[in-house]
């Protein structure tokens, strides 16, 4: 990337600036991807730059993956602070200084990427002290989410920002498709003419995106009892991954044209109904200070969908996820149809376990599984579950392998809005949740270190949910099945 770029950071001193994007920075530029670049951080806190370095080290030492002493003092060096209490004035003036900077060092234009790590409530005052601070020119937005909680506030928000900013400068960041499966299920499905001519409703019987998480909300129930887990997962991680699942070929890999599939698989989508909705709240959630005795907020949720075109019609998508679960894994799991079994004896073991699956693993270091039935040696025709399975890991480029939140920053700054969300995709999944969100199902309650309600089972019937898994993964390097 040859432009260079000024990185203003709001919320520099929170958790995910700490954990994600401090880190992740310091790993850009250690890749040689971020070389004519400066970092200003903003917060409320009441700090200077020596302290924030400070933070900023005391962060990359706790999460960041092993780095070089060089390179933490040549990013050090890019590294300023200005106090939010400050004002406009002090931020634009901070600015300024840094693109003088670069300027000094030969760049010929200084871009701008505004990163607002804070509470959806403080969004749009970070975007009008931009716009005070005249900071818009030259500038990309990277939001985090939710975009709105519901169709008429999604309408209201992207009305306001684009008061501001024009909607090619707003990057809405989605850290699951920054995550290098993600991508490859576009590079498996669109490049390898195996796959491709069976990815639809003749051959597909259905597909499960399941993301459970063993973590509670011990520290989060303020901002979950205004959100819940449909809000907070599904309109932004679960959809944005289903879409890439379910969407027709691009005309090329570039924003728009994926972007334009995206949407028309949110404009196929039937309405979410409450009768294909289970709503959890794990045991024990109420008794936080900041919830309620009655709440009905969900930390858990799964539900079934339905798109209605020539692709996918009559195929389910069944999505889940939520807190204190038994696992904590991130998988998307095709089914296939099986095939008659007429020719195989009695008791040969065909179909025993289950239809065959191509399973996509959505961590850092991604992996796939194709299960199949294959002939046990030995006499007779005995046939058993076997798997071909790749992982990242196992290659020699697993070096190269970006985390979720650096390759969007790295993205936005390129100004490739590719694994990015529109507008118009937000606010079309909106609609498709009216009903849902008008008319809830009553919410029930599991325990923690289950997997869910027990009428998620009722839900995926005469089916069965992909997880737990009844094999594990194989480690790196292993020859065992």
């Amino acid at each position: 990337m040859d432009q260079a770029h000024v990185v203003v950071l709001f919320g520099a001193t929170g958790d995910l600036a700490r954990r994600k994007l401090l880190p992740g920075l310091l790993h850009l530029l250690e890749a040689g991807l971020l070389e004519s670049c400066r970092i200003v951080g903003t917060s409320l806190d009441d700090l200077d730059t020596d302290q924030f370095v400070k933070l900023t080290r005391e962060a990359v030492d706790e999460f960041s993956r092993p780095f070089d002493d060089s390179c933490w003092e040549d990013f050090a060096a890019r590294l300023r602070f200005v106090r939010q209490a400050d004002g406009p004035e002090a931020l634009a003036d901070a600015v300024k200084d840094e693109e003088q900077v670069l300027l000094d060092a030969g760049a010929d234009t200084v871009s701008r990427l505004h990163y607002l790590s804070v509470p959806p409530s403080a969004a749009l005052a970070v975007v009008h002290q931009l716009a005070d601070a005249d900071l818009v020119e030259r500038s990309r937005i990277v939001m985090e989410k939710p975009f709105g909680t519901d169709l008429e506030s999604a309408k209201n928000l992207n009305a306001r920002l684009h008061e501001v900013f024009a909607e090619d400068q707003i990057f809405r960041i989605d850290h699951f498709l920054g995550k290098e499966a993600a991508q490859n299920i576009l590079a498996f499905r669109f490049a390898n003419g195996l796959f491709e001519p069976i990815w639809n409703r003749n051959f597909i019987d259905h597909v499960q995106i399941d993301v459970p998480e063993t973590l509670g909300l011990e520290m989060r129930t303020s901002f979950y009892e205004a959100t819940g887990a449909f809000r907070d997962m599904v309109v932004t991680h679960l959809m944005q991954v289903l879409a890439f699942m379910a969407m027709e070929p691009p005309t090329s890999l570039l924003p728009d044209p994926i972007s334009d599939e995206k949407l028309k698989v949110f404009r196929s989508m039937q309405p979410l109904e409450p009768h294909n909705v289970v709503r959890g709240q794990y045991l024990g959630y109420r008794e936080n200070p900041d919830v309620s005795d009655d709440s009905d907020t969900e930390t858990f949720i799964a539900l079934k969908v339905e798109i209605d075109n020539w692709r996918w019609a009559g195929v389910p998508f069944f999505l889940r996820t939520g807190k204190k679960l038994a696992e904590g894994a991130r998988i998307i799991s095709i089914a296939f149809k099986e095939p008659p079994r007429t020719m195989f004896p009695q008791g040969s073991g065909v179909g025993a376990a289950g239809p065959d699956h191509l399973t996509f693993d959505l961590a850092d270091q991604s992996r796939m599984s194709l299960s199949f039935y294959g002939k046990r040696p030995g006499p007779g025709m005995k046939l058993e579950k076997l798997s071909m399975q790749f992982a990242t890991h196992d290659t020699g480029s697993s070096k190269s392998v970006l985390e979720a939140y650096e390759r969007l920053i790295h993205d936005a700054m390129r100004g490739d809005r590719t694994l990015f969300n529109t507008a118009d995709g937000i606010e079309e999944l909106w609609d498709k949740a009216h009903q849902l969100l008008a008319d809830p199902p009553p919410v029930r309650t599991y325990a923690p270190g289950s997997w869910g309600p027990n009428a998620i089972h009722q839900l995926i019937a005469p089916r069965a949910w992909r997880l737990p898994f009844e094999r594990s993964w194989r480690r790196p390097n292993s020859t065992a099945e």
